[in-house]
């Protein structure tokens, strides 16, 4: 239980802040330069700069490829899984599956670029790291069943057709 409030609590912090950052830091990745007011893209341009993040400056297409899931995919399902951690929504853990298989996947792709590549520095691997533990514990959540809820006995039974 405690460990529930914990990852709840943990979540509740991440989805604001990715629901707000991937359209405004992210959405310049993908979108016309001219939907975003110059201070943003004087802080995603600082922030490139100061960390020497090249998949922000360079924009290789694997990444390019991954910013689009990114805001079709898991950016609608950060802010359902906020919907349904908020409401106690019992389909919550079915989207937090999809969103951390989802990010997973897409941070494994970043992260061997970074470390396989010798491009990265260790700090940029840094940054990226902890979008990759998110997404573990979002499938973890997503893989866990309360014992109370579930009750294997009690399934409906299957319905035969009767020959006539």
């Amino acid at each position: 239980m405690f460990l529930q409030k914990l990852t709840n609590g943990l979540l509740f912090i991440y989805f604001p802040f990715i629901s707000i950052v991937a359209p405004l830091f992210d959405g310049q990745t993908i979108l016309p330069i001219e939907f975003f007011p110059k201070v943003l893209i004087d802080l995603k341009s600082s922030y490139a700069q100061e960390n020497n993040d090249y998949l922000i400056s360079d924009k290789p297409h694997f990444f390019v490829g991954l910013v689009w899931v990114e805001l079709l995919l898991q950016w609608p399902l950060c802010i359902a899984n906020l919907y349904g951690i908020v409401n106690k929504k019992s389909w919550v853990k079915k989207t937090c599956l999809i969103y951390g298989v989802s990010t997973a996947t897409g941070m494994v792709a970043i992260l061997s670029e970074l470390i396989r590549s010798e491009k990265g520095s260790s700090r940029v691997v840094n940054i990226y790291a902890p979008f990759m533990a998110f997404a573990i514990i979002c499938i973890l959540i997503g893989l866990t069943t309360k014992s109370s809820t579930v009750n294997l006995t009690t399934r409906p039974p299957i319905s035969r057709k009767k020959r006539a």
